[in-house]
């Protein structure tokens, strides 16, 4: 039996997955963030990548010696020397027969694309778009990219309530709910909690949670909530048919996959955004809410690298062997 590791690795969190030929998960690991950028080195973030796919051997019942393949979707994995360094560092540790590295943007791509081609927005705690054609030529906008995604939105919606309190923008809903959330009773003791000397502001992360509740609110015919999810909507698209057009599909009937926490809200608002703002300007594109969370991509991407056909028989293997949503939980 040929088995496969692909691995999901962002900021918040790192998903592995052990795979065999028939789709079938034998072992899922989880570490913390593995971004090359804020740990400084590979080495560094490669122990965080390591730490979940022996977990997932472990319960694989496997050896990194019988992986035929790896492939590698990591946040940090911008440039050319980012890719050369994690490969070399996933190499040296035996993670793989053979290794291949990509942006964490592609895997969750081809997690959603039926042929894996076409774009992606993946928004979640942050966000990434790329777009990869029939040739496998692909992109990414990486550093070309504003921050978008649930950190972005839980911002806005800081910036939203500081202008409401003093007048510069219109009252929200969004404000009781912010200073609930971050247990004061005035604006003024939101700042302080952000701004004071000597204290410890709330994460990136914090701020991120905020998001569903901006969506919640939105739907709930909030004028500023919706506002703020309409513009993430148009940025968001901004960048997709950006990286459409790195590719050569921005002339064709591409596929583009939705995929991330922020899609999966109860809301639809984000998603009928985007389809109206990308339909607009691209008709023929189709799009596809993603069946998989992006790990399952890097394990697509696996078993490209070594020309096995990717069946329907094996996509459903794959989600009646999926462990528990609380793998994936930020």
């Amino acid at each position: 039996m040929t088995y496969v590791v692909g691995v999901d690795g962002g900021n918040t969190k790192t998903i592995a997955f052990v795979v065999d030929a028939d789709g079938r998960i034998l072992g899922a690991g989880r570490g913390g963030n593995s971004d090359i950028y804020p740990h400084g080195t590979a080495v560094s973030a490669v122990n965080v990548i390591e730490g979940a796919v022996e977990h997932a051997l472990d319960q694989a019942g496997l050896t990194r010696g019988q992986l035929a393949a790896g492939v590698y979707s990591l946040a940090g994995a911008d440039w050319r020397e980012d890719y050369d360094e994690f490969r070399d560092e996933l190499i040296k540790r035996g993670l793989g027969q053979s290794v291949t590295v990509y942006n964490d943007a592609i895997g969750a791509l081809r997690a959603g694309s039926p042929d894996g081609t076409g774009v992606v927005i993946n928004a979640g705690t942050g966000a990434a778009m790329g777009a990869r054609n029939a040739q496998g030529q692909f992109w990414h906008t990486s550093y070309w990219q504003d921050s978008l995604g649930g950190r972005d939105v839980g911002y806005n919606a800081l910036r939203a309530v500081r202008h409401a309190d003093i007048g510069i923008e219109p009252p929200t809903t969004l404000t009781p709910i912010v200073l609930r959330f971050f247990n004061v009773t005035t604006c003024a003791d939101l700042l302080r909690l952000f701004t004071m000397r000597g204290s410890q502001a709330p994460s990136d992360i914090q701020v991120s949670k905020l998001a569903p509740y901006v969506l919640t609110e939105a739907a709930n015919g909030d004028a500023v909530a919706r506002a703020l999810i309409i513009d993430q909507a148009r940025r968001l698209v901004d960048y997709a048919l950006a990286a459409a057009r790195q590719v050569g599909i921005e002339h064709t009937p591409f596929h583009l996959v939705l995929n991330g926490g922020l899609f999966r809200h109860a809301s639809t608002l984000l998603k009928d955004a985007v389809t109206a703002q990308i339909h607009a300007a691209a008709p023929g594109v189709t799009i596809h809410s993603s069946r998989f969370e992006p790990v399952v991509g890097a394990v697509m991407l696996a078993w490209e690298t070594l020309n096995i056909p990717i069946t329907v028989t094996m996509q459903d293997t794959l989600a009646a062997t999926m462990p528990t949503q609380a793998t994936f939980e930020t």
